[in-house]
């Protein structure tokens, strides 16, 4: 496999709080790797620091190689690492179609002024642009909503705007901040179909989920983190029957608590 994103011991402190100490995973190109760990075991830090929000106090982020650490934002967006969040940010007064088209400015080729002038290169990409948009639509099932005001719809169907809007700018992997979060069952699983087309494009994606259920039947392989530290990795079913993953989550009885 080809490494797309590599963590080598990276580790961070807030106010003398260790909030990620000393972590290391490799994420392979064309893989749905899942990060998860119970509340505050530094899942959102880590992903700050990957797409630069944070820089690391130690160790080394290489993007396909390529030392990226500290890196800024806009810098590591352009490499095509993208991300979502956790919670929805749509332009509340622009349609489906425009709020997509709007996450291909990371690919335009022209420039502003261009579009000022109407020039025959500028009109070609932008041809170009609205074809990618209804294609991503199209993949995505939002073509009969394309016309309609983005934060009218219900909230699972927001989230796949958000998705779309993410996948028109072309990124080689997209990191998603908790994308079932405020769904329902239905939408869950509609989720899952989401993550494993998005996967089937081409687009590698490091997955933060607290939903389990989502992360267990969609990831290729599972970093468990807690303290700020990595305790487990494998797959699903390797992670499900971890001694160390299942005290992190459930904790240990008195009589276990003993024994130790």
């Amino acid at each position: 496999m080809t490494a797309l994103l590599e963590l080598d011991g990276i580790g961070i402190s807030f106010g003398g709080l260790r909030a990620v100490d000393d972590l290391s995973f490799t994420v392979n190109q064309g893989q749905i790797v899942g990060l998860i760990g119970p509340n505050g075991a530094g899942k959102t830090t880590v992903f700050n620091m990957i797409t630069g929000v944070y820089k690391p106090a130690s160790g080394t982020i290489r993007w396909q190689g390529n030392d990226i650490t500290g890196a800024k934002p806009a810098r590591i967006a352009t490499l095509g690492l993208r991300r979502t969040f956790q919670t929805i940010r749509l332009f509340a007064d622009m349609s489906v179609f425009e709020n997509v088209r709007a996450g291909c400015h990371l690919a335009a080729r022209q420039h502003w002024w261009q579009g000022l002038l109407a020039l025959p290169a500028q009109r070609r990409e932008e041809a170009e642009l609205a074809a990618r948009t209804h294609d991503i639509l199209r993949r995505l099932d939002l073509e009969g909503v394309a016309d309609t005001p983005a934060t009218s719809l219900p909230y699972g169907v927001q989230r796949r705007v958000e998705l779309a809007r993410t996948l028109a700018g072309q990124p080689r992997l997209i990191i998603l901040d908790e994308p079932a979060a405020g769904l329902n069952d239905a939408e869950s699983a509609a989720l899952n179909d989401t993550i494993f087309m998005i996967r089937d494009t081409g687009v590698t994606i490091l997955l933060v989920e607290h939903d389990m259920n989502v992360v267990m039947q969609v990831s290729d392989h599972i970093v468990v983190i807690n303290f700020g530290r990595k305790i487990a990795e494998g797959n699903a079913t390797a992670i499900r029957t971890n001694p160390a993953v299942i005290e992190a989550y459930l904790g240990r009885d008195d009589d276990e608590a003993t024994a130790a």
